[in-house]
């Protein structure tokens, strides 16, 4: 590795040199010769070296122009490789199915999150994302204030795998990493729901403190949350922020089964 590029580390560049974590991440992502697949924040194409050898499409998004010289000239002969020069959250994700094999920038995660797991939830598939270990953790906590988590928990099968050891990345990073997998789960309902999904979320959460029962009340009949409990086995004395994935997409279905559409929140 030549010394001419540097990650800056105020940038949070800290390029992926762990071949073993790669090839970690590629498996576990199940990339096959059929597949598209992103890299975000391709840095200096550590990880594209080896996606290109067997994914269909590689898709290598950079924001540093001066490391998009680089790769463009590194990957000029790679028929299945396409850099673009820009920041992610100006990307123009695909229309078709995807995966994702990349080490995020860290100052981006939930943005990152938020597009793929939420707007390209109709075509995102999965894959493996290298990340920093706090926002991580947040995924996994059993109380749930963001409810674009749930959502994420809902529509995606998230494990954490192990923690990324600083000497993974040039240079070493001053935070913990971690692998996270992502897969897509079969669907429970149609990706067209999904915004109202996310506004019923959000209004139940809006006072996280209150019970589940006096939250659902707020959009069913008091005959309703007693049947919601006893069909899904959920404790209506328990705080809202305590509901599962599971629970609060059964909630959900019960809503758009039992509640007119006028009093669906939006």
């Amino acid at each position: 590795m030549t010394k001419k590029k540097l990650p800056v580390r105020f940038t949070g560049q800290h390029f992926t040199i762990d071949k073993v974590l790669i090839e970690d991440a590629i498996k576990q992502a199940n990339i096959n010769s059929q597949d598209t697949v992103l890299d975000i924040g391709a840095g200096k194409g550590f990880l594209t070296v080896h996606l290109l050898k067997i994914a269909k499409n590689v898709v290598a998004i950079e924001n540093d122009t001066a490391l998009v010289e680089h790769l463009r000239k590194l990957f000029s002969n790679a028929c299945n490789v396409k850099v673009v020069a820009c920041d992610f959250r100006n990307f123009e994700v695909p229309k078709s199915p995807f995966k994702v094999i990349s080490n995020i920038p860290f100052g981006i995660t939930s943005n990152i999150f938020k597009i793929l797991m939420f707007e390209s939830l109709e075509n995102f598939l999965g894959g493996c994302i290298v990340l920093q270990f706090e926002p991580t953790q947040k995924l996994f906590f059993n109380k749930i204030y963001n409810p674009y988590t749930v959502l994420y928990h809902t529509f995606f099968d998230l494990k954490l795998l192990y923690e990324v050891s600083p000497e993974s990345f040039l240079p070493p990073p001053t935070v913990k990493s971690a692998l996270l997998s992502i897969k897509r789960k079969q669907s429970s309902f149609d990706f067209e729901f999904k915004v109202k999904y996310l506004a019923f979320i959000s209004i139940l959460l809006e006072k996280p403190d209150l019970t589940v029962r006096t939250a659902l009340k707020s959009i069913f009949r008091k005959s309703q949350v007693r049947s919601i409990a006893e069909k899904f086995g959920i404790n209506l004395n328990a705080q809202i922020v305590c509901l599962s994935a599971s629970q609060w997409k059964n909630c959900f279905l019960e809503m758009l089964e039992v509640v007119p559409e006028k009093r669906h929140p939006s």
